[in-house]
């Protein structure tokens, strides 16, 4: 199961740790994945989202 937003299709994103002497070595930035049931074709489904793309789907069915 890849770590990857059902909704928004966000991913994981790379960059480099620095320590104090600023020394780099490679690291990971995770998406903050979490099941959810959504409507989706008018049947809920568990799906895994990301927090953000959770936020804007309860903000955009409150209207």
């Amino acid at each position: 199961m890849s770590r990857r937003c059902a909704v928004s299709g966000r991913g994981p994103l790379s960059g480099n740790k620095r320590s104090h002497s600023m020394h780099a070595t490679r690291r990971k930035w995770n998406v903050n994945l979490q099941k959810a049931t959504i409507m989706v074709d008018g049947k809920p489904k568990k799906v895994r989202v990301s927090a953000r793309a959770l936020r804007t789907l309860k903000k955009q069915s409150a209207i």
